[in-house]
């Protein structure tokens, strides 16, 4: 299986038409680029997340030609460090209007949602990113062609957009 790096998947966020949508449903990342914002986080130190700026840019400049960018991250409740940290990066995307979404893990299992840790992009292109799960690094991402899988992962956007909660009210939902 041959995966795409990190730049042939950031020709794909550029390049779709109409609508992206991420599941994340790993409770933790780990990249060079935030390490050091992450640390901050840990250690109650301020930050204005410069590493973060292209993709607000990007967001933005996509609302404004009427695309659409959405998310639902499937978490584990209690919550980890990483998925709190996640939660005030995302409010600085939800301000400039990506909509992301959560939804707690033990709900989605019992939908029966077990979703690839993707990206959907105007609604039928399916990329399944892969982790290493020794240390959570992204190593590529896979175009999937198998037609059942797509129309699986469509389903469970559906279901996992009906069933999440908006940002503020999973911050509100959890201790």
């Amino acid at each position: 299986m041959a995966l795409f790096t990190e730049r042939e998947l950031g020709d794909l966020l550029t390049g779709f038409r109409e609508t992206a949508f991420r599941f994340e449903t790993r409770d933790r990342y780990n990249s060079d680029v935030g390490r050091e914002s992450f640390r901050r986080f840990l250690a109650g130190e301020p930050d204005d997340y410069p590493w973060h700026r292209w993709w607000l840019d990007m967001i933005q400049r996509d609302l404004a030609a009427g695309k659409v960018w959405q998310r639902v991250r499937i978490v584990s409740v209690p919550v980890s460090d990483w998925t709190r940290y996640g939660v005030e990066v995302a409010r600085l995307s939800v301000a400039v209007g990506e909509d992301i979404r959560y939804l707690r893990r033990d709900a989605a299992e019992q939908m029966g949602l077990t979703p690839y840790d993707s990206w959907i992009f105007d609604g039928d292109q399916l990329v399944h990113l892969h982790f290493n799960d020794h240390d959570d690094t992204f190593v590529g991402a896979e175009l999937v062609t198998d037609g059942k899988a797509v129309q699986r992962h469509q389903a469970w956007r559906d279901l996992a957009w009906a069933h999440a909660q908006t940002l503020e009210d999973f911050v509100a939902s959890v201790p």
